[in-house]
């Protein structure tokens, strides 16, 4: 028969010798695993005679209890010391100077964003806002998008559940509901882009769920194609950097613009990677038009007194095609290691007169 107490002994010895907290699991496997060597003894309680298993089963009993204190008591121990080690390993003099360059930057589309309210302003045109959360009418009704529209399908828009009089509210799709609002509350002349969010169920490589868009709209009495021309040319050249551009407007469609027209840009392609301004490929960049007389109409216009433009364009789209980002969805992947790579000093701030980037 085992001896207990001389068994006790050895494992309580090899307890307190424990140096750290994987050796203490070790000790501690080897007398109460599966094949310890406490264990091992419980298993032959089977074989042994009555009064025998009546005077080893509450002294191995009282073993394991033991040796499961012993083991606790020596981990807070272990543990007290290691923090006393890292305490002493990680002082921090708090007296020395702060780190002796900045590590945050600027995200690429906040950036472009402050880049092309930059350039608008310089060309007269001020900044509307709306709500994210928008009302049927606002998002597709007031800006002639039918209702049979695949843009109106929830497998291409975010609905809410209905409210009470059944209506559903959306995530705008695009930020043209701010034209309508402005519409409403302002008289022309109006000149103003709507930069912001919006939301479409969309993923890959070059769309994402949420994404950012900025929208024009101009109104007057006699604005034409010509400037709506002229205005896109203008800010191509300052976004881009470069003296001249090669544009051309496409025949296409939109609900909420009668003509509408679709824009490239002129460029080539080297390596994989686009170059704008140099070339004879093209690249779609953005859709434009004339606004609807009946967009114009929902507004609360006259569109017998009053004519206009509107175009729209992605700031994620542009930032890609600016700074050669191959991948749109690592924007919102809040990756330090991308950010430092694509990101901007916070001090550098966009501006028309020392350079936009």
């Amino acid at each position: 028969m085992t001896d207990i107490s001389k068994l006790e002994i050895e494992i309580m010895a090899e307890i307190a010798n424990a140096a750290d907290e994987a050796a203490l699991e070790a000790v501690r496997i080897a007398a109460l695993g599966k094949k310890g060597s406490v264990s091992a003894i419980m298993k032959s309680l089977g074989a042994m005679t009555p009064d025998e298993r009546k005077e080893m089963g509450p002294k191995l009993n009282g073993l394991k209890t033991a040796i499961t204190d012993a083991v606790g008591t020596r981990a807070a121990e272990l543990r007290e010391v290691a923090l006393e080690a890292r305490l002493v390993s990680e002082k921090i003099d708090v007296t020395l100077p702060v780190r002796p360059q900045q590590r945050g930057t600027i995200h690429p589309v906040s950036q472009v964003w402050d880049e092309v309210v930059q350039i608008f302003a310089d060309l007269g045109f001020s900044v509307a806002e709306g709500p994210h959360i928008e009302t049927d009418f606002y998002n597709f009704e007031a800006l002639n998008i039918p209702p049979e529209h695949p843009a109106r399908q929830e497998h291409d828009t975010f609905y809410f559940n209905p409210r009470e009089d059944g209506e559903r509210m959306v995530l705008r799709t695009h930020t043209s509901p701010v034209q309508i609002r402005t519409m409403e509350k302002t008289e022309p002349p109006i000149r103003i882009i709507a930069p912001g969010r919006t939301y479409r169920c969309d993923s890959d490589q070059t769309h994402t769920p949420m994404f950012h868009q900025v929208e024009g709209l101009v109104l007057d009495s006699d604005t034409h194609l010509g400037n709506l021309k002229w205005c896109l040319e203008e800010f191509c050249k300052a976004f881009f950097e470069l003296d001249e551009v090669k544009m051309r407007f496409r025949a296409s469609h939109f609900p909420f613009t009668e003509p509408s027209m679709e824009v490239d840009i002129g460029c080539s392609w080297e390596d994989g990677q686009v170059k704008i301004g140099v070339g004879d490929d093209w690249m779609e960049i953005l859709g434009s038009g004339m606004v609807h007389p009946d967009v114009i109409r929902a507004g609360g216009l006259d569109p017998d007194k009053v004519q206009g433009f509107a175009f729209g364009m992605g700031i994620d789209r542009l930032a890609m095609l600016k700074y050669g980002i191959p991948d749109l969805r690592a924007f919102f992947e809040a990756d330090l290691r991308w950010l430092r790579h694509y990101g901007f000093s916070a001090l550098n701030v966009p501006e028309l007169a020392g350079g936009l980037s």
